[in-house]
C-alpha cells in the first residue's frame, strides 16, 4: 500500500454552491418609501411640544436607508429635539420623547442607534 504524503485539493469555492444575488426586496421597497409618523407617535410630538426641522428630518430619512442597508430592524435615533424610536422596515416613527425623558430611559427591543447632532 502506497503512503499519500501530499494531496492536492482544488480550491474550495468550486464545492461551493454558486449563489445568485438577488436584491433585497425589502430594501428596495424601502428606497422608494418616505418616513411616516404613527398616530401614537403624533400624540406624543404634540404633547411633549417636539418638531424636528426639515434639514433633520430629511437627514434622518436617509440615514434609516443606511440603516436598514445594514439590517437594523428597530431604530433609536437621537437629535437635539428628542429621541424617536423608528420601525426601519415599514419607515414609520414609533414614539417619539424629549431628550430630558430620554436620558432617564432605558431602550429596549433596538438594534441599532442613529445620532443626528
Amino acid at each position: 500500500m502506497e503512503r499519500i504524503d501530499h494531496l492536492t485539493l482544488p480550491p474550495l469555492f468550486l464545492y461551493r454552491k454558486e449563489t445568485v444575488k438577488t436584491p433585497n426586496a425589502s430594501l428596495e421597497s424601502y428606497l422608494g418609501k418616505e418616513l411616516t409618523i404613527s398616530k401614537h407617535a403624533q400624540a406624543r410630538l404634540k404633547e411633549r411640544s417636539i418638531s424636528l426641522p426639515e434639514d433633520k428630518w430629511l437627514k434622518m430619512n436617509s440615514s434609516l436607508k443606511t440603516a436598514m442597508q445594514k439590517g437594523v430592524k428597530e431604530a433609536l435615533v437621537l437629535s437635539e429635539e428628542g429621541a424617536f424610536i423608528v420601525n426601519v422596515k415599514k419607515a414609520v416613527i414609533i414614539t417619539a420623547m424629549n431628550r430630558k425623558e430620554a436620558s432617564s430611559q432605558i431602550f429596549t427591543n433596538i438594534n441599532g442607534t442613529i445620532i443626528l447632532d
